[in-house]
């Protein structure tokens, strides 16, 4: 009976160190789960990003096939360049005109304020550039390094 007893009291205390211990690896866990959710939504972002950066890309050269003697005239040629976002544009001048001002006004409507776009002609080869800032939110340290560019090639 004696060494039930003292089996007993030596035992004191162990479950409380037990349950400090499953506590601690739980919220090193849920630490890392956060982490984790974290890493995928800035993911999501970017590549939502991207398939607008690819969307808008076929847009202008939609438009330019769309008004193909302007195009190959080089009408449509801008040099990079960024226009603020106003959801009420209403452009105004010619076809092409109108079509690069919706265009470069989309630009940083979807992907961000500060995102520019660039459309090149070489005979009838056009590089249609679009660069914006992929930082997604990060104000604080926000550098060059964090824009992302597409670059799409065709032919008219």
């Amino acid at each position: 009976m004696k060494k039930q007893l003292n089996a007993i009291r030596t035992q004191r205390g162990a479950t409380l160190i037990e349950v400090l211990v499953a506590m601690l690896i739980l919220s090193v866990g849920l630490l890392g789960l956060a982490s984790m959710q974290t890493t995928a939504l800035q993911s999501n972002q970017s590549a939502y990003y991207r398939s607008q950066a690819t969307v808008l890309a076929y847009d202008i050269i939609d438009r330019m096939r769309a008004n193909r003697a302007d195009a190959l005239n080089g009408v449509y040629d801008i040099a990079m360049q960024n226009q603020a976002c106003k959801p009420d544009l209403a452009a105004s001048g010619t076809l092409a005109k109108r079509d690069v001002a919706e265009w470069l006004n989309s630009l940083s409507c979807l992907l961000s304020a500060d995102a520019r776009g660039s459309v090149v002609r070489d005979g009838r080869l056009f590089t249609i550039s679009i660069e914006w800032n992929d930082n997604r939110g990060r104000i604080e340290d926000a550098k060059d390094d964090d824009r992302e560019t597409f670059v799409y090639r065709t032919q008219l």
